[in-house]
């Protein structure tokens, strides 16, 4: 059994995958060949916005957004604290100061109301002046922007959405209308590793705007900083182009995502009617739809020895699964030195003990998920649903 099949996804679109690839390699434009400018044109429509700007990795994709708003040494930007490394790593490698925000237990997505009141203490202080949000769709469920929104015109922050792992997932706001993972804030961020729910063979990555201005800078910072030409510099960038190969992979993978995230709502609606009854299962919400990069399922009791004894008896039966993350970002070696929210991150510490996320993928079986559900129900002495 997979965590996550590509092989499944690949056997479905391989002739397509194989022939994209051999149009690129015999048409020899391998750097921002016309496959690039395609797939961003068909990715702003997909999102629903005027721009989307390819590039290397999901990282820069973070980055150059900082970067193009000059944020830096003496600045605040807020993130949660429970998601990967690369959200805050991307604030302190531009010499700003990342403060960590806790998340809500049922989403895992940032605390609104403490972020409120992180920012007000921040100001405060005045050591810091708080310059940005990047709130993070995490295991592909949307934020709540609403509030978030809000809050940002309030305070005059840019927001940079973490859609790193969210791109197909949807938030319909309090206006009524519904937009796309990646289009909910100044600028949007997403990643295009593999095991993503929309991934090429190598690293990739995307930024997405209605701005055009900034639109024109993240442009100019992803190829070295280039004006009129790439031998104009007009600023330091760096090199993150989005291969022609990868953007060729990408359009076939696009072309498939709707078709997969129904099949992934279905597959994380039947783990929530065979385990709600017995483990936290992801809340979604009627204003959402999560793109399902991960499963997660918070193990109630014990702590992390009971978290980890299910994790131990699904290796047994043969079942993958995954701890994301074992340690919140503030506590992390690199991180723990920078500022945290007024009231610390307790919800982030305790799910680092009972997150398990779950093999989800669109290709996983009836009979596989049915034995995944059957051995969690097992080692939590209940026999079937409802029991």
């Amino acid at each position: 059994m997979q965590f996550i099949d590509l092989g499944a996804q690949r056997a479905r679109i391989e002739d397509k995958i194989n022939h994209a690839v051999a149009k690129v390699v015999a048409g020899g434009h391998y750097i921002l060949g016309p496959e690039v400018a395609e797939f961003e044109r068909q990715m702003a429509s997909y999102l629903g916005v005027k721009h989307a700007i390819a590039c290397a990795n999901g990282t820069d994709a973070l980055l150059m957004p900082l970067m193009a708003r000059n944020i830096g040494r003496g600045d605040a930007v807020f993130c949660p604290g429970f998601t990967f490394a690369a959200t805050a790593e991307v604030i302190a490698l531009t010499g700003a100061e990342p403060v960590f925000i806790d998340v809500l237990p049922d989403s895992f997505n940032m605390d609104p109301q403490q972020l409120a009141e992180t920012i007000a203490a921040t100001r405060r202080e005045g050591r810091l002046k708080p310059k940005a949000i990047i709130p993070v769709d995490l295991f592909g469920l949307p934020a709540d922007y609403d509030a978030l929104a809000a809050l940002a015109a309030a305070e005059n922050l840019f927001v940079i959405e973490d859609a790193a792992q969210a791109i197909g997932g949807k938030w319909r706001g309090a206006d009524g209308k519904t937009h796309m993972c990646g289009a909910l804030g100044d600028v949007g961020a997403t990643s295009f590793y593999p095991a993503k729910p929309l991934g090429c063979y190598g690293d990739g990555g995307a930024m997405f705007t209605n701005n055009d201005e900034l639109a024109a800078v993240l442009r100019s910072l992803l190829f070295h900083g280039k004006g009129e030409t790439q031998y104009d510099n007009v600023r330091i960038g760096l090199n993150s182009r989005l291969d022609t190969v990868q953007a060729a992979i990408l359009l076939e993978k696009l072309a498939i995502l709707e078709d997969e995230m129904e099949k992934r709502a279905q597959i994380g609606a039947r783990y929530a009617a065979g385990l709600s009854d017995i483990v936290r299962v992801p809340h979604i919400g009627e204003n959402r739809r999560s793109a399902y990069a991960q499963y997660t399922i918070r193990v109630p009791g014990g702590g992390v020895r009971h978290r980890d004894a299910l994790k131990a008896h699904l290796q047994e039966a043969g079942i993958p699964s995954v701890v994301y993350y074992i340690k919140p970002l503030h506590l992390q070696t690199a991180y723990k030195h920078f500022p945290r929210a007024v009231g610390g991150l307790p919800v982030s510490e305790q799910l680092a003990h009972e997150v398990l996320s779950l093999p989800m993928h669109p290709y996983l079986s009836a009979a596989d998920q049915d034995k995944i559900i059957g051995s969690i129900r097992a080692f939590m002495g209940v026999n079937s649903a409802g029991a």
